[in-house]
């Protein structure tokens, strides 16, 4: 059977904070951006429940209705949603080619904002409620939900310096951590390790495992059950809250060998733009950043790659990682912006004319 042919000028893969901004901020400027959702639309703050860190309501709100809020707002400017699997991306050449099981997709420019999801042990108790206790007292942010911990003692799983920095950063509400490692020394770097071990709230539990998070819907999390993989001895430990610190995956392996990225497959970009190193991609929100990934930062750069595609479907230059600026027509201004080189490979000064400033204002 034939597919449906799509061809928009904006397509935006991903549903979180970072997409429907995106959308938000195309859809105003009449580019009629397509959102295409995954599985979860939303992302991840549907399955959080208390958000009290994103500007605006003072009372909090609860994660899913937040997304309802930036779906709503998305679509009351004209953003068409299409919930489907992406199966293949053909990035070589513009219009850039996405196929769905139904659909071929023609995109003039495209906004990654997949996101990126946090690792799990897989372990009884860990899944989001009603499977589990995520949401009770499990959580992968302590940025996100330290605050809810105050007083409480808790563990941190996990070896790395994600690791470290969320057991660090949770010293400031917790009455203590214990963190669980499955090894007998943490692969954590240096500087990250010494203000762990120096930090006088955080113990260390080594050769451990996790094995079950205790607790109820009613109680919230009570405790771990462990095992000592070296003794094999199980034991039961208590605690009010686990995080979950083993590290994030970015939702890009769809782009592995078309588009830059780093080890772990957080896409690279332009730092003053969202362009990656094809001219009309770009990226933002959970998918390019590693550092921050909070629901006000993934919508700061939705914003940040809905300009920039505007731009870039304007014909103006957009800077892109190697520092210098590229048009859609294949322009590309120097990092020094002293010379442009046309699509031809002529080169040409991008020096104003002497004469014709003369005469300027």
């Amino acid at each position: 059977m034939a597919k449906d042919t799509l061809h928009r000028d904006v397509v935006i893969i991903g549903s979180g904070p970072a997409g429907l901004t995106a959308a938000i901020y195309a859809a105003r400027a009449d580019l009629k951006p397509l959102v295409i959702e995954g599985p979860q639309p939303g992302g991840q703050l549907t399955i959080t429940t208390d958000v009290e860190n994103y500007p605006g309501f003072s009372k909090g709100i609860q994660g899913p209705e937040l997304m309802e809020e930036f779906r709503e707002q998305a679509a009351r400017f004209g953003t068409e949603f299409l919930t489907t699997w992406i199966n293949t991306a053909d990035l070589s050449k513009r219009p850039f080619t996405l196929h769905t099981e139904d659909h071929e997709i023609k995109a003039e420019t495209l906004i990654i904002a997949a996101g990126a999801s946090a690792k799990w042990l897989g372990i009884p108790g860990e899944a989001p409620a009603p499977e589990g206790l995520g949401g009770y007292g499990v959580s992968a942010c302590a940025t996100c939900d330290g605050f809810f911990f105050k007083g409480k003692p808790l563990v941190v799983v996990g070896g790395g310096d994600t690791a470290m920095e969320e057991a660090t950063f949770l010293t400031r509400y917790a009455s203590r951590i214990t963190l669980i490692h499955r090894r007998d020394s943490l692969r954590a770097s240096k500087i990250m390790q010494e203000k762990a071990f120096a930090n006088p709230k955080i113990d260390f539990m080594w050769n451990t495992d996790v094995k079950e998070i205790l607790g109820s819907k009613e109680t919230g999390v009570t405790g771990v059950k462990l095992s000592n993989n070296q003794t094999g001895e199980e034991s039961e430990f208590p605690c009010e809250g686990v995080f979950i610190a083993i590290g994030h995956k970015p939702n890009t392996d769809l782009f592995k060998g078309q588009l830059e990225m780093d080890e772990v497959g957080y896409l690279k970009t332009a730092g003053h733009s969202m362009a990656t190193n094809i001219p009309g991609v770009f990226a933002c929100g959970d998918a390019q950043d590693s550092v921050y990934r909070q629901a006000v930062t993934a919508a700061g750069t939705g914003c940040m790659a809905a300009i920039d595609a505007e731009r870039f479907l304007d014909s103006l230059p957009v800077l892109v990682p190697t520092g210098e600026e590229v048009t859609m027509e294949g322009e590309r201004v120097s990092a020094d912006h002293e010379s442009i080189t046309m699509p031809d490979g002529e080169v040409i000064s991008n020096k104003p004319d002497e004469s014709e400033a003369a005469h300027g204002d």
